[in-house]
């Protein structure tokens, strides 16, 4: 691994300040397969004088997503009251998501997640990736052919017990005309599907925090679907108007009549 810049612990804490509730891992249910991370991601769609037009999804791999059941694990801060260690079982798992035609990512509206929590008396304590962070075109063209560090935020499998704790693994991407982007290297159990950052720097001791995309699975270097692609593919998901049909805008109890879409002031 080439030498981490001098910004590296400020990496580590932004990531960790800003991002450590918006993951949330996955494996197939009573299986020990499937194993994956999903997370949190704010899309803005439009600014107006009115405010801005966000969506929520939960984004991950699209290849873990095809189970019938799958089992999450929620964590204590996710929710308030603190819901404490649990886990939730979804049927019919495959059909909430929509895939993102090839990128091998899928998402998911938070309907079901926020009918889950006001059925159990709790409010969801989630972060979020937001657009401002999502890499941009720009972003993925200024990566190289030279590794560059690297940092996934994922729930990796442990051995012995089976365990989801939440892991920051340090590692390098490079982006190449062939491949695309891709993370040096394998990844630990359970990390497929989570989102992978970088510190792009802007002159000096200056960095932005940049999330580049989304884990996939892969045979030694993992591929990872950058978000100026996903970005366009969610823009062809865009309903007609704000008012079509939708699902529950997160953070509120879920009711039939709620939209997907929500517009802050």
């Amino acid at each position: 691994m080439s030498d981490l810049p001098d910004f590296h612990s400020a990496i580590v804490y932004l990531i960790n300040a800003d991002s450590a509730r918006a993951t949330l891992p996955f494996q197939r249910a009573n299986r020990a397969e499937q194993y994956a991370t999903a997370f949190w991601f704010n899309e803005l769609v439009e600014e107006t004088a009115e405010g801005a037009v966000v969506r929520r999804y939960l984004v991950t791999a699209g290849e873990p997503t095809r189970v019938e059941t799958a089992e999450l694990t929620l964590r204590p801060e996710l929710g308030t009251p603190a819901t404490g260690a649990q886990k939730l079982a979804m049927m019919h798992f495959a059909e909430g998501w929509t895939h993102l035609g090839d990128l091998g990512v899928a998402v998911m509206p938070n309907d079901a997640l926020y009918a889950y929590a006001a059925r159990k008396g709790f409010s969801w304590t989630t972060d979020e990736i937001t657009d401002g962070v999502a890499a941009t075109g720009e972003d993925i063209a200024r990566l190289g052919g030279t590794p560059v560090p690297a940092y996934l935020l994922g729930h990796p499998v442990d051995a012995e017990n089976g365990a989801r704790e939440q892991a920051l693994v340090v590692g390098e991407i490079v982006r190449t005309d062939e491949d695309g982007v891709r993370w040096v290297g394998t990844l630990p159990q359970g990390c497929v599907g989570a989102p992978v950052f970088i510190g792009a720097g802007l002159g000096g001791n200056s960095f932005k925090l940049v999330c580049v995309g989304v884990a996939l699975p892969g045979d030694g270097h993992h591929p990872i679907a950058t978000f100026d692609r996903i970005r366009t593919a969610l823009g062809a998901l865009a309903p007609d108007a704000p008012d079509a049909p939708g699902t529950p805008a997160p953070f509120e109890p879920a009711a039939p009549k709620r939209r997907w879409w929500q517009r802050r002031g």
